[in-house]
This record gives structure tokens, sequence and C-alpha cells, in this order.
């Protein structure tokens, strides 16, 4: 069995819960609360941020041009593509995309943030491949499910969005994000492929609490003007 197999066998009754999520059964459905879209974008927005900043990191630690190549496309696509998905969201929400770029991050997504931030710093390449890939492989798993449940057709209001996510695009990106991930883990230590597999597994968990944060809306506990909590990923 592949490392990669042997990641989404281990992480299945996460990506279950995933599937099963009121936000993701919502989408199916065509029906979520406005206020948990909007707050979706808005911390996704930040989230994908960061996202494209630890690619950058990722660079540094390649080794050949071929996978300098891939991150580099992967930040392309975070900035130029994945601004559809949001959106259909903001659509739906009939609110405008560009008044909601900026906000705190919620509790959630910047410990999921600084969990892959802390793995791209202090770990190996693969490390930051087992920590990142969550991210794809969850949207494109969520993408195809619905696509063959749904089959949603031009009037679901969610139709753009999960044909997004279920594209050949994001399905390739999926693919190399495994591939990369098991040519690492060929070379890597025992020691090294356990941490390959809880930083999998803790952003898969993470992939799930962040529809959570995103569904009930979460912020800090306590409101304050203290710029601590006005901190963004930027």
């Amino acid at each position: 069995m592949k490392f990669s197999e042997q990641l989404r066998k281990e992480a299945d009754p996460i990506f279950e819960a995933i599937f099963k999520h009121p936000f993701i059964e919502g989408i199916a459905r065509g029906d979520v609360p406005k206020e948990a879209l909007i707050h979706y974008v808005k911390q996704d927005y930040e989230y994908l941020s960061t996202f494209c900043r630890i690619y950058g990191l990722a660079v540094s630690q390649c080794e050949s041009r071929e996978d300098m190549m891939f991150f580099q496309e992967q930040i392309a696509f975070v900035l130029n593509e994945e601004v559809h998905p949001h959106n259909n969201f903001c659509e739906v929400a009939g609110v405008n995309y560009d008044d909601l770029q900026h906000a705190p991050l919620a509790p959630t997504a910047h410990h999921y943030t600084r969990h892959m931030l802390e793995a791209a710093s202090n770990g190996s390449l693969g490390e930051t491949l087992a920590a990142l890939a969550p991210c794809p492989w969850t949207y494109w798993e969520i993408g195809e499910r619905l696509t063959k449940e749904v089959k949603p057709g031009a009037d679901h209001p969610f139709a753009e969005w999960i044909s997004f996510y279920a594209n050949d695009e994001v399905a390739q990106i999926t693919q190399t994000f495994k591939d990369k991930i098991d040519k690492c883990a060929e070379q890597a230590s025992e020691k090294e492929r356990e941490q390959m597999m809880a930083h999998f597994l803790k952003s898969t968990q993470l992939e799930h609490q962040f529809w959570t944060m995103a569904y009930e809306q979460e912020t800090w506990p306590v409101e304050t003007k203290h710029p601590t909590l006005a901190i963004t990923s930027e």
C-alpha cells in the first residue's frame, strides 16, 4: 500500500464526518445560512493567503525545479482561481465579495494556519506536503461526491462551487500531492513518516473544524479592542 493510501485509510472517519457535516449537507441541498457563507468566505480568504505563504516556504525545501514549479503553480491557482467558489457563496448570500476580504482569523482558522506554518518551518518537504494535502484532497472528494449524489443542474445554487472542486484541475492537484508524498515517504525515516501521518491527520481534523467554525460563525470568546485580535494572516 502506498503511503498516500495509508494516509487516506487512517483519515477515513474524518473524511466521512466532513461529508456528513451540516455545512456540506447544506451545500448539497442548496440551503446554507447566509451568515455561515459570509463567515466562511471571510475566513477562507485569510486562510488561503497564509496557504500561499506556506507554498513559498515549501519552495525553499525543494531540490528540483519540477517541485518548485508545482508550488509556484499552486500559488497562482489560489490567487487566480479560488475566487470563483468564493464568488458563488457571495452571490447566494447576496453580498459583494470585495467587501468581505479582510477579517481577523477566528480561533480555529488561526490554529489551522499555525499548524501548517509550524510543519513547513520545522519539518521536511514530506511533512509540509502532508500538512497541506488535506485542503485540496478533502475539497476534491467533496466535489466528486456531491456531483455524483446531487447531480446539480444549472439551477442549483451551488452548482458552480461543486463543479469547481470536482473538476480535472483539482483532481490533478490532489494526485500530484499524493505522488509527491509517496516519493518523500519512500526516502523518509520511520520517524519522519510518523510525523507526516500526524500532520496529515491533524490537518484533516482541522478541515472538519473549519466547516464547523464557519457554520457556527466562530469568533474569539471575549470581545476586545486590543489589536491582537485584529491581526489577520497578513
